[in-house]
C-alpha cells in the first residue's frame, strides 16, 4: 500500500474503464485524489489547476490520441510521470515509441483484473521521484493556481472595463442631448 497521497489525472473516455481503474488505484494508494477527463481541453485545465503527480491515459480517445495527451503533459511539465493504460498498444514498435516520447510505462487493459499489481511498481516510482521534489512542486502548484486566479481577475476587469466604457458612452450621449436641448432653449 502506498501511504503517500497522490494526485492522479486519468484521461479516459469510457466511464466503465475509468471506474475500474479508479477502483484498482484505491487498492494500492491509501488516499488518492483522482480527476477524470476525456478531452485535451479538460486535461489542460486540470494540468494547470490540479497539478497532478501522475497522468494515466488511454491511447485511443474520441478527439485525440494518447500521444497528443503525452505531448500536452510534457509541454506543461516534463517532470509529470505519464502511464498509458490502454487496450490498443499491442504493437511493439508503438509501445517503444510511447516510452521514447516520454511515457513512464504502459499497461494493457486486458490486465484490468490485476491492474493494481502492474500499476503499483510504477506508482511507487512516482512517489520516490516526488519526495525529492515535493516542496518545489507544492510551490509551483501554488504559483500556477495563483497565476490562473490573476488571469481570471484580469479577464473580469476587462469585462468590467467594457461595461464601464458602455456606461460612459451613454452618459456622454445624455450630456450631448442635454447640451442640444439647452442650445435649442437658448435660441428660442
Amino acid at each position: 500500500m502506498i501511504n503517500t497521497s497522490l494526485r492522479i489525472l486519468l484521461v479516459e473516455d469510457r466511464e466503465a474503464d475509468a471506474m475500474l481503474i479508479k477502483r484498482q488505484i484505491n487498492k494500492i494508494v491509501k488516499s488518492p485524489e483522482i480527476e477524470i477527463v476525456d478531452s485535451l481541453e479538460d486535461c489542460k485545465k486540470l494540468l494547470l489547476n490540479f497539478a497532478p503527480e501522475v497522468v494515466l491515459s488511454d491511447f485511443n480517445l474520441p478527439n485525440c490520441t494518447g500521444l497528443d495527451v503525452l505531448e500536452l503533459v510534457k509541454s506543461i511539465d516534463e517532470n509529470i510521470d505519464f502511464i498509458f493504460i490502454t487496450g490498443t498498444i499491442n504493437d511493439e514498435e508503438l509501445a517503444a515509441n510511447t516510452i521514447l516520447n516520454g511515457a513512464s510505462g504502459y499497461i494493457l487493459k486486458k490486465h484490468m483484473n490485476n491492474l493494481s499489481e502492474k500499476l503499483e511498481p510504477l506508482l511507487k516510482k512516482v512517489v520516490i521521484n516526488m519526495t525529492g521534489r515535493e516542496e518545489l512542486r507544492n510551490r509551483i502548484r501554488d504559483n500556477k493556481i495563483t497565476v490562473n486566479q490573476i488571469y481570471d481577475y484580469l479577464d473580469k476587469i476587462n469585462e468590467d472595463n467594457s461595461e464601464h466604457q458602455q456606461n460612459i458612452k451613454k452618459i456622454k450621449l445624455a450630456i450631448n442631448q442635454f447640451k442640444l436641448d439647452d442650445e435649442d432653449t437658448e435660441q428660442a
